[in-house]
């Protein structure tokens, strides 16, 4: 199950549904959620499972009946709406029921951080770009986050970067934009703080063009000092295989929707 065009779901949860094939999607995510926890607990793994639920980017706010809340933007966007996202994770007796944690967190912290609790050793030889937040994980009260500050990226132009309470946009996709948003009090980004907070402003200037340097800015011209490669596997294998009885297919044939 997924909630991603097209939107399939079992015939009973889209009748059931308030919201539609989405609404009906999400029902069918919340399904195998329960599926997946009492199999590991039939299989006594479930108090040496690290679970994590979280979401590669916001809705497309495309009719589709999804929906980014009171942030702004939509996926394929560097505002929150599209970057900003749920992370929830789950491992009885290790971590903390019930805790919220809002520091800054990036996807490609998983890598680090996943390393770390399972032993692994993160290559040397090499840059990587996430950083280990286990310490958030564990913490039975609020800690900071072991992440300083996220850079958004539109392809390859720099447009944006955070810490965990400023966020200054320098372009919105052609255009330069000279914004300064208050992500504590002002999740919508309503009040543009550009022209009032000068000295925050010039620390995340000094941010951008850090990055600038490193990973490079298209829209400016910049190549980058530290620009990698894109990951590559010698003679990569999928972890499972098709089975002439059982194909991989889904059918199209009822749905008008792409994505």
């Amino acid at each position: 199950m997924y909630v991603h065009l097209p939107l399939y779901a079992p015939e009973n949860l889209v009748t059931a549904s308030e919201n539609g094939d989405y609404g009906a999607c999400v029902a069918g995510v919340d399904w195998v959620a329960e599926v997946l926890f009492d199999e590991l607990k039939r299989q006594k793994l479930d108090e040496n499972t690290l679970v994590i639920f979280t979401s590669d980017n916001g809705s497309r706010l495309a009719d589709q009946c999804g929906s980014n809340g009171k942030l702004r933007g939509k996926k394929g966007t560097t505002w929150e709406g599209g970057q900003r996202v749920p992370c929830i994770m789950r491992w009885p007796g290790k971590i903390p029921v019930g805790e919220v944690r809002n520091g800054l967190v990036a996807s490609i912290d998983f890598f680090p951080t996943i390393a770390k609790l399972t032993g692994a050793e993160v290559p040397q030889d090499r840059t990587t770009d996430g950083v280990d937040v286990s310490t958030l994980m564990f913490a039975t009260e609020p800690i900071e986050s072991p992440r300083s500050e996220f850079f958004y990226y539109d392809g390859n132009n720099l447009e944006a970067v955070c810490d965990d309470k400023w966020k200054l946009h320098v372009r919105k996709v052609d255009e330069k934009t000279n914004e300064l948003y208050d992500l504590e009090s002002d999740k919508s980004k309503t009040a543009n703080m550009f022209d009032t907070h000068p000295d925050v402003v010039a620390r995340l200037t000094g941010l951008i063009e850090a990055c600038r340097q490193d990973l490079g800015d298209k829209a400016n011209g910049v190549t980058g000092n530290d620009v990698r490669p894109a990951g590559r596997v010698d003679d990569p294998d999928t972890l499972t295989h098709p089975h002439p009885e059982h194909p991989y297919i889904y059918a199209e044939y009822d749905k008008t929707e792409r994505g």
